[in-house]
């Protein structure tokens, strides 16, 4: 009998007394009850777009073992995208021995580990069934229980049948678990509508959310990993070349080289696209005072400081940087 271990990070937070984790096969027969008749997701979406059926076949299998729904998932996810990987590997990264699961930000920080964007779908069916029709099997996370009793679970959709309405799902023990979509929606529904794609660097994703990727990029380099970013940041800005985020991505990635006229070159990409970018104002004047510019250092910064509904921090942020432009700028004066 599988048990699972998945957390939702705000209903642990909401509901931790209750507990998390249950036997996942009586959960399936309470979701059963609970979801009732559960609406068609299949029937808005558009026919045009989506082939009949769909299923990755050859996507890896691997069988939780008790409470690590989480691992075997993750594990499937990066396997399929090329990674050599077992779920005994990711155990003491994204498991919880204390709470018997994983968290969400834990599968997203194991998948930056083995050089993969965790790029988090929007909530909708369409999206879900787009990274499938595009060859990309998405972890999800089901609550098979009630909003009160929550049995939380992570599970792999590797395809669908608009015939059959069924969403078909690598689950548990179960290498091919067929599942009513209605059902499956209601369960995945009641876990936050949460699903994730392990995308190699570059990699773009099926939806076309612009934010939604930048942001999944930005969290990559923000944990040190600039092998990943630069090259998602390139095939950014060439998908949507009006997103100053991407230009100022590169132009990060050409400063962290060392490339300053890259660098430089990118700042201004950015700018042009959002005149408004405050990061992009001070990142451009850090470097064109570090090359002896100083009054052009301190008129960008005055660019920024004067933008309307600026984050504390980033008011901050640009002090510090205009206090030091202005030592730098007295210590030019007086050589």
């Amino acid at each position: 009998m599988d048990r699972c271990g998945a957390f939702a990070v705000g209903a642990f937070l909401q509901r931790r007394r209750f507990g998390v984790l249950r036997n996942c096969a009586a959960a399936i027969s309470l979701g059963c009850l609970a979801a009732g008749c559960a609406g068609d997701p299949f029937k808005d979406l558009p026919r045009r777009d989506f082939a009949a059926a769909m299923e990755l076949v050859e996507t890896p299998f691997f069988p939780q073992r008790e409470y690590q729904c989480g691992p075997a998932a993750l594990a499937m996810i990066l396997a399929s995208s090329g990674v050599s990987v077992h779920p005994d590997e990711l155990t003491s990264r994204v498991y919880l021995p204390g709470r018997r699961g994983s968290l969400q930000p834990e599968l997203l920080a194991a998948s930056r580990d083995y050089a993969r964007i965790p790029y988090v779908i929007p909530p909708e069916f369409e999206a879900l069934l787009a990274e499938v029709a595009h060859g990309r099997p998405v972890l999800v996370l089901q609550n098979l229980g009630t909003s009160v009793f929550p049995r939380w679970h992570y599970a792999v959709v590797v395809g669908f049948s608009r015939e059959r309405r069924e969403v078909i799902l690598r689950s548990g023990t179960d290498k091919r678990r067929a599942t009513g979509a209605g059902l499956f929606a209601r369960t995945w529904r009641r876990g936050g509508m949460w699903g994730v794609v392990a995308l190699k660097p570059g990699e773009l994703p099926a939806t076309g959310d612009s934010e939604a990727y930048l942001r999944a990029v930005a969290a990559a380099e923000s944990a040190g990993r600039a092998e990943l970013a630069e090259p998602s940041y390139i095939a950014a800005a060439e998908r949507w070349p009006e997103m100053s985020l991407a230009w100022f991505g590169l132009g990060n990635s050409a400063y962290t080289r060392g490339d300053n006229p890259v660098a430089e070159r990118m700042y201004r990409r950015a700018l042009r696209e959002d005149p408004a970018n405050a990061p992009a104002l001070n990142n451009l004047a850090t470097l064109v005072a570090e090359q002896g510019r100083c009054d052009e250092a301190l008129q960008l910064l005055q660019a920024a400081m004067v933008l309307p509904d600026l984050h504390a921090s980033m008011t901050e942020a640009l002090a510090i940087s205009k206090a030091e432009i202005e030592r730098c700028s007295w210590s030019h004066a007086s050589d």
